[in-house]
């Protein structure tokens, strides 16, 4: 079973709130979260390519000449992966919330799946509860 990692609109629009705030700075630390906890292949490819980026843009920044049309190319670099990271944080890396997820699950052993429930009965024992029928009655 993979693991899934849910999460709300809010947590969402945070993890975008810092890729824009860090100005790209930081668009691998979300990707690097999301890998750590869902241990997939192509979460961990998501967080080596944004590192990747992050590593080309810094060198492509403090190697360009400041009077170049390279920067007008590298903003539009800046901008698109800023982009495509904020689309895949709120649409892709995190799993739906379940439907069922806002009702609580019953303990195991509550209501009528209780030890000692008679077989075939409408209350129906748990899966370690007494599958014989007791010797003093129902």
């Amino acid at each position: 079973m993979e693991k899934r990692l849910e999460a709300g609109w809010l947590q969402r629009i945070a993890w975008s709130v810092l890729v824009w705030g860090s100005l790209g700075l930081l668009v691998w630390v979300p990707f690097l979260y999301v890998a750590i906890r869902r241990r997939r292949g192509s979460d961990w490819g998501a967080f080596a390519a944004f590192a990747l980026y992050e590593g080309v843009t810094v060198t492509w920044m403090s190697v360009l000449p400041d009077q170049d049309d390279g920067d007008a190319v590298l903003g539009i670099v800046i901008i698109l992966c800023l982009l495509a990271a904020t689309l895949m944080l709120l649409l892709a890396m995190f799993d739906r919330r379940a439907a069922g997820a806002a009702a609580a699950p019953q303990a195991h052993g509550a209501g009528s799946g209780a030890y000692g429930a008679v077989p075939g009965s409408a209350a129906s024992p748990g899966p370690y509860g007494n599958p014989y029928r007791s010797p003093y009655g129902p």
